[in-house]
């Protein structure tokens, strides 16, 4: 990138974690990425944070000139996203973002994400040091909520890692926990709660998962979340979650489609899912699906975030301008 934008997102880089303020703000109509990255009408069903990351960004870039970049990174700030709750507390910041969200008549977006031996160890390990004390964690995340509107996802990636073999997760515990989530949550009268199932490229026979699912609780959450943090195809990712929801009696379906625009990474090296080059915005976050079976498509994944210390990246979760503005030059229009 050029010296100066170097520069500037250098500083602010460092000074940028995933912890962002939760005043209220409002949508914008403009550059809001349609059906295969192309950009649309926006629903403005959904909270949008306007301190955010990327909201930071673009006011930094423009008070620096860079007005070319800080329209780009505009598309991923007037978009709706959801806020990942990875610490111990989550109790004020859940009741925080969903009363924001409730002033505005909006629905709050949010990922519990505190399973123990979450990430199986990897880029984004941690999580409760116990059963005992996650399920404290889902109470206070319960407590939050209250009766306000909010969208849960429970826990990405803890279903299909288990399935795939993580040796560090006792299996019966950790589906007992999940179905403990799904519970617990789900009695909050304004909650919609979704169980991740992974995606089409991990997991690649649905029918493994069933199982899993059931044990952790999906028939009594309003349906599984797909392609979290990932880029597979809308096309693809639907496809694949009508079987899984076939072998499940019809379970509904969310869709991150925060940097599926241009679909998976094919080229060369490990780790393709790890902040691979040349992906896009995908499609604006909506409930208008037009498909019954498919509740929303939603950016659970934040974009610029990033997914670890691959590629040149910072830690999963923290802040990656130049990974932002490639996403959102790549957007098609």
């Amino acid at each position: 990138m050029p010296l100066r934008r170097a520069l500037v997102a250098a500083v602010l880089a460092g000074i940028w974690a995933t912890g962002t303020a939760c005043t209220p703000g409002t949508v914008t109509g403009h550059d809001a990425a349609g059906p295969s990255g192309r950009r649309g009408a926006a629903d403005e069903s959904f909270f949008v944070e306007p301190g955010s990351p990327a909201a930071r960004q673009a006011v930094a870039w423009r008070a620096a000139g860079l007005t070319a970049d800080a329209h780009l990174m505009d598309r991923i700030a007037a978009r709706p996203q959801a806020e990942w709750l990875t610490g111990p507390n989550p109790e004020a910041a859940v009741r925080d973002r969903t009363t924001a969200a409730a002033q505005q008549k909006r629905i709050a977006v949010l990922v519990a994400y505190y399973i123990p031996h979450r990430d199986c160890g990897a880029h984004s390990a941690g999580g409760a040091p116990s059963a005992a004390a996650y399920r404290s964690w889902i109470d206070a995340f319960a407590a939050g909520l209250g009766d306000r509107s909010a969208y849960v996802v429970v826990e990405p990636d803890a279903v299909p890692h288990t399935v795939a073999g993580c040796a560090r997760a006792d299996a019966a515990q950790r589906y007992a926990l999940l179905a403990y989530a799904v519970d617990r949550l789900g009695r909050q009268r304004g909650t919609r709660v979704y169980l991740d199932a992974g995606n089409p490229g991990w997991i690649p026979d649905p029918a493994q998962l069933v199982g899993p699912l059931r044990a952790s609780g999906v028939a009594r959450a309003d349906g599984v979340a797909l392609n979290v943090s990932n880029f597979h195809s809308d096309r693809s990712t639907s496809a694949y979650g009508k079987r899984l929801s076939g072998l499940l009696g019809g379970t509904h379906l969310l869709i991150d489609t925060s940097r599926n625009g241009n679909g998976t990474y094919l080229g060369p090296g490990a780790d393709l899912w790890c902040n691979p080059p040349g992906r896009a915005l995908g499609r604006a976050p909506t409930r208008h699906t037009g498909d019954p079976l498919i509740d929303a498509y939603l950016w659970i994944k934040r974009p610029g975030e990033s997914d670890g210390t691959c590629r040149g990246g910072p830690a999963a979760g923290r802040w990656w301008p130049s990974y932002a503005l490639e996403l959102a030059a790549n957007a098609r229009g």
